[in-house]
């Protein structure tokens, strides 16, 4: 895990982003607190981001750990440049030339170090060349200098004037700002009292030149100019030297540079159904890095193709556990469980074997929702459920479910009836009789809608069971649904022409539809069918057809019009409907 932590430092590093560097870093060495070169890494991500005390800190930890290592006093050495301690970095520099007298990168580190100690000290002598004036003006300008001015003639009158005494009040806070007041005479007459001196100003003595203040030794001009430009020289920044990159983290990436190689042949391998090749070169990706789930998720598929479920299962719970150490990618692991329930469909033979299948596909759509793996699912729900009729199937049992809804339908217990007709279809789902049974007992408890499904169902199961027509027909007849109930009745008719109860239930449809021709109803009964009628899909498209629109409108106004109309069967009997339904009247 160390290794792992250093490896994310030393991208971090690479990339440029030395914080996250150190945490990375921080965190191999709170795995690994004896190893060096973790120290060094750390100290050169510190250097990067200028925090030099820190990066020191770490430098006296590598070599306190590694003394006879020669990286480690290149850290030290650019630690103590950063912090301007170059007396301490030309120390380190050499003390690591001792250790690698070869080494460019020290030699370079101590060249820098000592040009920045060089150029340190032309500036201390700079300053300290300029102290005996800073300290001759220092002492002119003291406490007493208001006395002395104040007390000479020639001085006292300049007391009165504000801009002088601003002047000379700037003077005493500062003495080395002279050169900005040497054209005022009154400072120039001021300062000659102070230090009982004569000053010849702005060239007006014999000689021209400025007087020589005691104690400071002429100086040529070119020397001058140099120690301006000494003193302005920007002192060199140390760079970050590269990551130290161990022959154990170089073997890691020759090791996985050769794993994706030996991937890249499996894949190969497989899209030419060369399972056991590719199964080998999988295997070996995996014994030279198990960092790359991918590895284990495509030997999987493998064995999937194979039909070694087991083998592939194996697999898949491995890359699973593995890539939640590693935090892969979601989809990763959604992969490998859904090749996981995959292989768990396969070997299913029981409706329970299911279970698992489905379980490890719900996890996986968790982890990443998938439309394949979501198909999947609903496939391996289907097969469950058609495999769990199939094991409750059973004649007999259904055969005396039945029997026992029959006596309770003969008891008028008909919810009682309904429970074993339902078990009934539970073990025998093609049981017509049943169908038509239930259809009976909804019909008797007033559930129209459910027995007119039932009855619909024992058609749909034999069509020429003619239960099933007279159920629907005296459902459809007590919803007054005459003109339907009719067509069911002749529909059954066709399959039982001298079936009693399917001719009288014609006889009642005629009598109803005949009724409504003659505008026998009563008045809430023509309105109760005339809005019964208005919700039946098939009267509304009827009464919205234009040509049906315009039969209607001749049917009053044309009377030759309407014959021709009606000698069309369609329109015929289109026009019945409307008057079984009550809302054509013929008179």
């Amino acid at each position: 895990m160390a290794d792992e932590a250093k490896a994310k430092g030393n991208a971090a590093f690479s990339a440029g982003n030395f914080t996250d560097a150190i945490k990375h870093f921080t965190d191999a060495i709170n795995l690994a607190p004896s190893n060096h070169v973790l120290y060094s890494n750390r100290s050169a991500a510190y250097a990067s981001l200028n925090q030099y005390s820190d990066a020191l800190s770490d430098a006296k930890k590598t070599v306190d750990l590694k003394p006879d290592w020669a990286k480690g006093y290149s850290r030290l050495g650019a630690a103590y440049h950063g912090l301007k301690q170059y007396d301490d970095a030309v120390s380190a520099y050499k003390k690591g030339l001792e250790v690698d007298p070869n080494n460019e990168t020290l030699k370079s580190g101590l060249a820098d170090a000592e040009s920045a100690q060089s150029t340190s000290y032309r500036s201390r002598e700079a300053r300290e060349s300029r102290a005996p004036m800073n300290n001759l003006f220092g002492d002119a300008f003291g406490p007493d200098m208001w006395a002395k001015l104040t007390a000479d003639p020639a001085t006292r009158v300049y007391m009165q004037q504000q801009d002088f005494v601003n002047k000379m009040k700037e003077l005493q806070r500062n003495p080395s700002g002279l050169n900005l007041y040497l054209q005022d005479q009154r400072v120039m007459q001021a300062l000659t009292v102070l230090l009982n001196v004569k000053i010849q100003a702005n060239g007006s003595g014999p000689s021209g030149d400025d007087m020589e203040m005691p104690g400071s030794p002429p100086r040529p001009a070119d020397e001058a100019v140099k120690e301006k430009e000494a003193v302005k020289e920007p002192e060199p920044e140390p760079e970050p030297e590269p990551m130290e990159v161990s022959g154990e983290e170089r073997e890691v990436k020759e090791r996985k540079a050769q794993a994706q190689k030996e991937k890249e042949a499996g894949n190969a391998a497989y899209k030419k159904k060369d399972f056991e090749t590719a199964i080998a070169c999988y295997t070996k990706a995996v014994e030279l890095d198990d960092g790359d789930i991918s590895f284990l998720t495509n030997r999987a598929a493998v064995y999937l193709e194979m039909g070694k479920y087991d083998e592939c299962i194996k697999d898949c719970e491995k890359a699973v556990e593995r890539g939640r150490e590693l935090r892969s990618d979601y989809k990763m692991v959604a992969r490998a469980l859904t090749r996981k329930g995959t292989a768990l469909v396969k070997m299913a033979k029981t409706s329970k074997d299911y279970e698992p299948a489905i379980e490890t596909f719900q996890k996986a759509l968790t982890e990443h929702r998938n439309p394949d793996t979501l198909k999947k699912l609903n496939e391996a729900e289907r097969a469950k459920k058609e495999l769990e009729q199939q094991e409750y199937y059973d004649p007999e049992l259904a055969e005396k479910e039945r029997e026992k809804g029959n006596e309770c339908f003969k008891e008028q217990k008909y919810p009682d009836a309904i429970k074993h007709y339902t078990e009934a279809l539970r073990r025998n789902p093609k049981d017509a009789k049943a169908y038509s049974n239930r259809a009976a007992c909804y019909t008797k408890l007033g559930a129209m809608p459910e027995g007119l499904k039932d009855a619909e169902k024992c058609i749909e199961i034999d069509p020429k069971f003619s239960k099933g027509y007279t159920r629907k027909g005296a459902i459809q007849f007590f919803m007054k649904e005459y003109d339907k109930a009719l067509e069911t009745y002749q529909e059954g008719l066709k399959h039982d022409p001298q079936n009693p109860e399917l001719l009288e239930g014609v006889r009642s449809c005629v009598q109803q539809i005949n009724r409504a021709s003659r505008g026998d109803l009563t008045p809430d009964e023509l309105k109760e069918r005339q809005a019964k009628a208005m919700q039946d899909p098939e009267i509304q498209n009827i009464l919205t057809d234009p040509v049906m629109a315009q039969v209607l409108k001749d049917l009053q106004e044309n009377p030759k019009a309407a014959q021709d109309h009606m000698k069309n069967p369609s329109v015929m009997n289109k026009i019945q409907k409307l008057i079984s339904a009550g809302i054509v009247q013929m008179r």
